[in-house]
């Protein structure tokens, strides 16, 4: 979901969702979920078109990061409502590409945990080489539930890098034809 028109498109007559209702009567499909990066306002519509319909996601993917607690933020809009409504949460983007890496503000480690603390079904990131593989597993073996007093301190590193959404340009300047808004922004 990268529009605010595309839930009514997608549950209009002939949208998307008609395709994937019949696939998953036909036994073709067995969970449906959306995704999106770009507002979690964009998220809302969807589940309250949905709703709209009577329909119910199995699962919605969202960035979930310790630069998205702080600005058009997923975690403190969408989360809330996914968990209300018994909804799989899929947490992407912990490292926000590897942006949120470039603002110095918070390791690889960090980010992964703080991701992997949130009420989500799963955490995804990239494994493109295996050190990140093994970056990965990493903080799968390591992890243990942070104390609020941690998260408190994660977040504080990370406000002033966050407020402007300069590190989560997936959310503030990508325009849908391939260019940026603040090219100053990407170095």
């Amino acid at each position: 979901m990268i529009r605010d028109t595309d839930p009514n498109r997608i549950f209009a007559a002939g949208g998307a969702l008609e395709a994937v209702s019949e696939a998953q009567k036909a036994g073709k499909v067995r969970y449906v979920g959306f995704t999106g990066h770009k507002s979690p306002d964009i998220h809302l519509q969807m589940l309250a078109t949905a709703s709209t319909y009577g329909f119910t996601f199995d699962a919605v993917q969202m960035p979930l990061n310790v630069m998205d607690a702080h600005f058009s933020s997923f975690e403190k809009r969408v989360l809330p409502v996914l968990l209300k409504n018994d909804i799989g949460v899929l947490g992407m983007k912990p490292m926000g590409d590897h942006f949120i890496l470039d603002s110095k503000t918070a390791s690889a480690m960090e980010c992964l945990h703080y991701s992997m603390n949130l009420p989500t079904s799963v955490v995804i990131t990239a494994c493109d080489s295996l050190s990140i593989l093994q970056q990965a597993l990493q903080a799968a073996r390591s992890f243990r539930p942070l104390e609020s007093a941690q998260v408190a301190a994660l977040l504080a590193k990370t406000a002033r890098a966050a407020e402007a959404g300069q590190f989560e340009l997936y959310k503030t300047t990508h325009h849908f034809d391939g260019t940026y808004a603040n090219p100053q922004w990407l170095g």
